[in-house]
């Protein structure tokens, strides 16, 4: 299993690294202005001056100088309270409100018609209106992530009750079983593959609206530095802080995908 996975993986590499040698050859050619598309050496060489800590050197005759910033972990921890607070509060209201809009005929036709007005909405929409109510700082930041966060998982939970196959219900109701045992011991564990799927699509989400709302109403965080780079035309931090990004959602995506084979180890899809 594990050979089958380094196989994967070195397979899955081979994409990236002709893309990163291909990008490499055109820089060392000079078809593009470095200013406009750094190479990557120079995105590697931002990149770790981003990641490592303040430290310093002594340099041009006897003054001090320092090189490093240090920002990267800091604003990836800043990035990521956003993303899991914001996503808790988001996919803590969407949970109970999908599971009661699935199982119950009577509210999900009291809060649908709003559910289906609100859910073409983008996140960004309410970036004015959230600035209003919450000022600037981490309120803003944190409303628009559970917003994002929100709706993936709603609709996931409401399709995956509404779907339970009704084989499951008529034979549990055949052998007595009440309403609270029929939800708990049928309906909510046949719809716990469309949670999680809900799970994975809103923190995915959440992640993408918290780089555009660090960009608007916060001091801190990865999107804040990209907008910072862009402002002193730092090309080579604005790709350093974009692979940044890619990196850290690639890292949450696999969790959450192990996270899901794990729960759903019972599931037959998952049994090969």
């Amino acid at each position: 299993m594990q050979r089958r996975a380094w196989k994967e993986m070195a397979v899955g590499a081979v994409v990236p690294a002709a893309v990163v040698a291909l990008w490499q050859f055109v820089c060392m050619q000079g078809w593009v202005n470095p200013q406009v598309l750094p190479s990557p050496l120079a995105v590697a060489e931002k990149w770790l001056a981003y990641l490592l800590p303040l430290q310093p050197y002594s340099g041009e005759g006897s003054r001090l100088a320092w090189m490093f910033s240090g920002e990267l972990i800091g604003d990836a921890i800043g990035s990521l309270y956003r993303v899991v607070l914001g996503f808790l509060i988001g996919a803590g209201l969407a949970l109970p409100l999908g599971l009661a809009m699935g199982a119950s005929a009577r509210v999900y036709a009291w809060f649908n018609p709003l559910i289906q007005i609100l859910r073409p909405i983008p996140p960004i929409a309410y970036i004015p209106l959230s600035i209003l109510w919450f000022g600037l700082g981490n309120p803003p930041a944190v409303f628009l992530i559970a917003l994002g966060a929100f709706f993936p998982v709603l609709m996931n939970t409401i399709a995956g009750v509404r779907h339970v196959d009704g084989i499951y219900i008529r034979a549990a109701r055949n052998l007595g079983a009440s309403g609270s045992t029929l939800f708990l011991r049928v309906i909510l564990p046949a719809a716990v593959p469309y949670i999680l799927s809900g799970v994975r699509i809103g923190i995915g989400t959440a992640f993408i609206v918290v780089i555009v709302s660090e960009m608007i109403a916060v001091n801190n965080g990865l999107g804040y530095r990209i907008l910072e780079a862009r402002e002193y035309f730092w090309s080579d931090k604005i790709v350093a802080g974009m692979i940044s990004i890619g990196l850290i959602g690639l890292a949450i995506d696999v969790a959450m995908n192990r996270l899901n084979n794990y729960l759903l180890r019972w599931h037959r899809g998952l049994e090969n």
